[in-house]
Parts: structure tokens; sequence; C-alpha cells
């Protein structure tokens, strides 16, 4: 039985954030600014660090799904999947969920499998839900300040159909913040990152997928984002090293995409999500594959 981890193991510390400039009801959807992206990879190593994830991404036989070769493909399917979640219709989702469930039907373990696992374990689909969950937390109380305390669990109960949206059921999701965080410390201590995963992730990081002549300095500062959007727990099982100096910079950096996303309008700050939605109906209608 795995011990549950701590706060300070399995979330970023941010010591210095923006002040609150959004007062209304906050639902995970407003997370949903450009300036997101900058999490993405980080988000890929925590989903990855549950081994049955791990090894189902890396086995897939899905190959317009493989990171590695179709990366541009695998970023937007992602994206347009947490668009729909979040911010499309009941029928949006419908149609969106059954696509991916064509995708996901070859992926389960094989006899030669490091360990057992299936794209339909509703275990691990809330483990990779809640992971979607904590990143866009992290980058909504970066970019619009803390959450206030009667926010919180509204906040909380909108991330609900980025499971739902599968096969996770509303009852499988903790009840309360507080339970989840208890759920989330409990899940984090079976993280495990064996080292194909491992390889695997590190090539992601350093851009691997791209030509060489784009990877000097956007490989760099992948790897700075990727590690500050990384909890203790995930930086250590990958061997990523962080310092008091990085925290500072990642911290003011924040501070200053904060201040300048405050005079950018909301329709151009998630103008990429609602593209995405848009794309989905227009091929749902037209009768075009989703994916």
């Amino acid at each position: 039985m795995n011990t549950p981890l701590t706060d300070t193991q399995t979330r970023i510390s941010i010591r210095r954030r923006t002040a609150r400039w959004a007062n209304h009801p906050a639902v995970l959807g407003d997370g949903l600014d450009f300036w997101s992206s900058g999490a993405a990879a980080a988000n890929v190593v925590m989903q990855l660090a549950r081994p049955g994830v791990g090894y189902g991404v890396l086995e897939s036989p899905v190959e317009s799904g493989q990171l590695m070769r179709h990366p541009w493909k695998r970023a937007r399917t992602t994206a347009t999947y947490i668009a729909v979640a979040l911010l499309g219709s009941d029928a949006d989702r419908a149609a969106y969920r059954a696509a991916v469930n064509v995708a996901h039907r070859d992926v389960r373990s094989g006899p030669d499998s490091p360990v057992s696992y299936n794209a339909f374990d509703r275990d691990l689909q809330l483990w990779v839900a809640a992971c979607i969950f904590v990143g866009l937390e992290d980058c909504y109380q970066l970019l619009r300040g803390e959450l206030a305390p009667e926010q919180v669990e509204g906040f909380y109960r909108s991330a609900f159909p980025l499971g739902t949206t599968l096969q996770v059921r509303q009852d499988q999701w903790p009840a309360t913040r507080a339970e989840f965080d208890d759920y989330w410390n409990a899940a984090c201590a079976r993280v495990r990152i064996d080292p194909p995963v491992r390889d695997y992730l590190l090539d992601m990081i350093g851009l691997k997928m791209i030509t060489p002549l784009l990877r000097p300095g956007w490989s760099t500062l992948l790897r700075f984002l990727t590690t500050g959007f990384l909890a203790p727990v995930f930086r250590e099982q990958l061997g990523l090293r962080w310092s008091p100096g990085r925290q500072w910079c990642f911290e003011h950096l924040f501070l200053t995409v904060a201040f300048a996303n405050r005079f950018i309008p909301q329709f151009i700050r998630q103008a990429g999500s609602y593209l995405y939605l848009f794309e989905v109906r227009r091929r749902a209608k037209r009768g075009i594959p989703l994916l």
C-alpha cells in the first residue's frame, strides 16, 4: 500500500502570483487562455507518470496518435478534447466520445507489456482528467490570481466533464475539493516513470520530434516551462533539476504574463479553444471523422 504524499510534494508552490482580478463565479473553462499551452508538456509528463498510461501511450498501435511521429496532430487532438469537454454541449461531447472510443479500442496491454492497462479503464481515465484539472488550475491561478474560498467548489465541479466526457462516472470524482486533494496525494504515491517512458518524455521535452534547426532556444524554453509546471514528485521521477533562482524566474515570468493577460480580450485569449470546438461541429455536421 503506497503512503499518500503531501501537497508540498504533489503540487507546485507559487509564492508570488498576480492579484485576483476576476471576481465572477470561476469555472475551469476560464483557464483556457492561450498562455496555458506553456503547461502542456508538463501535463503529458504527469499523465504518463502513471505506468498504465505511460506504457499505454508508448505501446499504442494508433499511428495517428503517436506524439513523436505526429506532434501537431496529437497536440491538436488533446486541445480539442479539452475544449469539447469544458466548452461544448452534451451533443458535442457525445460525438467526441464516440470518436475517441474508436481510437481507444485497440489500446490495451499485451502478453509482453510490463504492466496491465486498458484505455477504457475508468481509474486511469480519472487520473488523466485529474492531471488536466490540476494543470489548468495552476495556469488559472497564475494568470488570474488565487481562487477565492467561495469559488473553489464551483471551479472544481466544473472539471468533471474532463472525465465524464469519456467513461468516468460523475460519482467517481471525489465529492468535494478537499476529498480531491486526498485522492490526488494518494494517487501521486503511485507515480512511477520507468526508463522507457522516461526516455520518451525527455525526447518530447527536448523536441526530438521536430527538425534540429528549430530546437535551440525552443527546447531550452520548453524544458524551463515544463519543469516549472511540475510538482517535485514528477521532477524527481524524471530527473529534472530546479533551483530557487529558476523558481524566481518562473514566478516573475508569469507575473508579467498575467499583467499583459488582463488587457487582452477573452475572445482573443480563448480563440484557439473555440476554433477547435467549431471544427468539431463542422466535421460532425458533414460526417467527417473527428480524429
